[in-house]
């Protein structure tokens, strides 16, 4: 069990106007009315740092702060290793099923709590899906954090991943540009996928082999979209081999709704390339794939 939470936000356009209790229950909808009236009265919810009624009216600019008490949190495989270390930035393995971050019910249970234990000050500088395994930098210094923070939204970091998918693609080489954005979910609201007016993308995709209806494939992207992988290879026809959301076409699959964090693919981080934040020259960390995303000659 973990140590529970306090989630703080001050209040905007979204909610001034509004009955407390009613604000909570659309925008945090993991917890039914009732339940939000039970903490609020339980004093579990402060406006301000004071208690308050379920029916005050908020407004702009009051601090809300509801605290989660201590929950257990779902077994993940809570281990990283370490690629490659030095004064300016990390680079670890994370293993698939490990979530970079806190959200979604997760809050010690991630890679940023694991490599917190032994580097205190490190701060990741970009996530992998709670599915994907392979490379995650940290910066373990402002210098270093700002340089990669920089080098990312330069698109100066070339990323290579490897991921099995469904079918046989008709080329060998072949680029999706497909743009992504938000579209509705049935249970979050809204989540990404590929979607006309979205943000411009580009995964540039190359076959490594054909087996069983499934090829395995090595994708490099300038762009670093939420679950661009996933959805490209799915818009351009061949969704990743047990990808619970995305389905051949860019739709979400007809099953009972999935949720991003949902696992059961195959997609690894293989490669980074980048600038070195200490000394500017090229950076480069290798992190070896899953026995299932192997070439013949990796094996």
């Amino acid at each position: 069990m973990n140590r529970g939470y306090t989630y703080t936000e001050i209040i905007g356009g979204r909610g001034e106007g509004r009955a407390l209790l009613a604000y909570l229950a659309e925008r945090y909808g993991h917890t039914s009315e009732a339940g939000w009236r039970e903490r609020i009265e339980g004093g579990l919810v402060l406006l301000d740092g004071e208690h308050c009624d379920p029916a005050q009216v908020l407004r702009r600019k009051q601090i809300l702060a509801w605290r989660r008490p201590p929950w257990n949190e779902p077994d993940v495989p809570l281990v990283c290793a370490v690629l490659y270390e030095d004064e300016d930035l990390l680079a670890v393995a994370k293993a698939a099923g490990l979530p970079t971050l806190p959200g979604g019910g997760f809050l010690e249970h991630t890679l940023l709590a694991v490599v917190r234990r032994r580097y205190p000050g490190a701060s990741p500088v970009h996530r992998l899906g709670r599915g994907t395994s392979g490379i995650v930098l940290f910066a373990r210094t402002p210098r270093g954090r700002s340089a990669l923070s920089l080098a990312w939204r330069e698109h100066r970091v070339t990323k290579v991943y490897r991921a099995l998918v469904e079918g046989c693609p008709a080329r060998a080489d072949y680029t999706v540009e497909a743009p992504i954005g938000l579209v509705p979910h049935p249970v979050l609201g809204s989540v990404y996928a590929a979607v006309e007016g979205g943000k411009a993308s580009k995964s540039q995709v190359r076959v490594l082999k054909h087996e069983d209806n499934t090829s395995l494939v090595e994708v490099l992207i300038d762009t670093g979209r939420p679950h661009q992988i996933r959805i490209h290879m799915a818009a351009c026809g061949h969704p990743l081999v047990g990808d619970p959301l995305y389905a051949s076409g860019g739709a979400f699959r007809s099953e009972a709704p999935a949720l991003p964090g949902d696992t059961g693919y195959l997609l690894h981080a293989m490669r980074l390339v980048l600038p070195h934040p200490g000394t500017g020259l090229e950076f480069r960390v290798e992190c070896r794939p899953p026995a299932g995303l192997r070439t013949e000659a990796e094996r």
